[in-house]
């Protein structure tokens, strides 16, 4: 375990604030989709020696002497990412994901070039040219959305868009999208009008390094990804392309975006990927989509309505717009008891972003801190009363639903 011994003698308010965190953490279930928890190992190469060194560059090519051994983590980091994905180029310096798409834009787009991408209300992320975003005031935005009565992506109807605005690129990928996502088909559609194709893999990228979805390197010219989220690594970003691309990506990079790289982070990412490519990754994935059906199965037999009826993947995302209350009011009452969710927008939500009709829920976190699918059932069974109850639960039951956290976080400790 970490020892915080100089932490706690030097700064105790930041030492109580860790440990305080700690203690949220494990006695807390943590459902947000895009968190969960690295391995110890992971932490203690984000927290080491590393991080004292400037590495401006590339291995081999830095701007600073004394590079020698950060080279060889770098290097590890970027070919173990190449074996993980079958990728040709792997950029792993991007400080985010949202850093991470930006180096593609920079790299492959020009002032004015129109950009076709799923609008935030349909599930795309806030990076990929939504209004609310520098990037939009750059390019020229176009958007799709996903089917007014299924809620799935409609492929013709991005085609047809596609074919009027002629993007120079075309993204795709989600922030809340539970289903599949048939990436040879956009590259037909890429293919048809002539475009750049860009995947933003940033909540599936476990489960397609564990491959338990159709993976985007094949058919993308970039593809775009946090490592954390699914590949239960450090808070970052990393890029693959083709290798025709290598030369203008890196330089997008640094030094046109970054500076010096964060290499005690990429350290903990080399670590991430090593652990990936182990077979218990790929177990642990499966109960991450297990968990996940399992979730969406138990709220719906509860009368709970799910945007498109299920999941393929590690999340859900929960319509409230029948149920008389908030995203943020169920998301603020769940945790409360101790569940952590976060509000969420639903296709075509007509409530304040603040606010929301939504809530989206994942199963990463709870699957690696060793969550199975009659303990799924469990919180299931809560958040679905919860919302029957309008989150004017009463005492006897709030004080039920407590103690069924509390016991399943002592069944399953995350840190001694």
């Amino acid at each position: 375990m970490l020892n915080f011994d100089e932490l706690k003698a030097e700064d105790l308010d930041i030492y109580n604030a860790i440990k305080k965190e700690k203690e949220r953490q494990n006695s807390c279930i943590e459902m947000i989709a895009s968190e969960n928890f690295t391995s110890l190992a992971v932490m203690e190469a984000m927290g080491s020696f590393l991080t004292n060194k400037y590495a401006e560059g590339y291995p081999n090519n830095r701007y600073y002497c004394g590079c020698v051994n950060v080279d060889t983590v770098e290097d590890l980091a970027r070919q173990r990412l190449c074996k993980l994905f079958g990728a040709e180029h792997a950029n792993v310096q991007p400080h985010s994901g949202s850093q991470a798409n930006e180096a593609v834009y920079i790299a492959c787009l020009e002032k004015g070039d129109n950009v076709l991408s799923m609008s935030l209300n349909s599930g795309g992320h806030i990076s990929h040219m939504s209004k609310a975003s520098a990037q939009s005031r750059i390019y020229n935005s176009f958007y799709y959305d996903v089917d007014p009565e299924t809620y799935l992506i409609d492929y013709d109807n991005i085609l047809k868009i596609a074919m009027e605005c002629k993007p120079k690129l075309i993204i795709t990928g989600a922030s809340a999208y539970p289903r599949a996502i048939d990436f040879k088909k956009f590259r037909e559609i890429a293919d048809k009008v002539g475009a750049l194709l860009m995947v933003d893999m940033a909540h599936i990228a476990g489960l397609v390094a564990a491959g338990l979805h159709q993976s985007p390197v094949p058919y993308a010219d970039f593809v775009t990804f946090t490592t954390h989220k699914t590949m239960r690594g450090p808070r970052g970003g990393a890029i693959l392309c083709k290798k025709e691309w290598a030369q203008k990506i890196d330089s997008a990079v640094f030094p046109r975006m970054q500076g010096g790289p964060l290499e005690h982070i990429i350290a903990g990412k080399a670590v991430c990927f090593k652990e990936a490519l182990t077979e218990e990754f790929k177990e642990y994935q499966k109960q991450v989509i297990k968990n996940a059906k399992i979730l969406a199965d138990s709220l719906i037999e509860n009368g709970i309505n799910l945007v498109t009826g299920g999941t393929d993947n590690h999340l859900v995302l929960l319509d409230l717009r029948k149920d008389g209350i908030t995203g943020a009011e169920l998301a603020d009452c769940l945790d409360n008891i101790g569940i952590t969710a976060n509000k969420n927008a639903v296709p075509f939500d007509t409530t304040n972003k603040s606010v929301t009709s939504g809530l989206r829920l994942g199963t990463p976190a709870i699957t690696t801190r060793g969550f199975l699918q009659e303990d799924v059932r469990q919180i299931s069974k809560i958040i679905s009363e919860v919302i029957h109850f309008k989150c004017k639960i009463p005492e006897e039951k709030f004080t039920e639903y407590k103690q069924i956290v509390n016991n399943l976080c002592l069944k399953y400790p995350l840190y001694s």
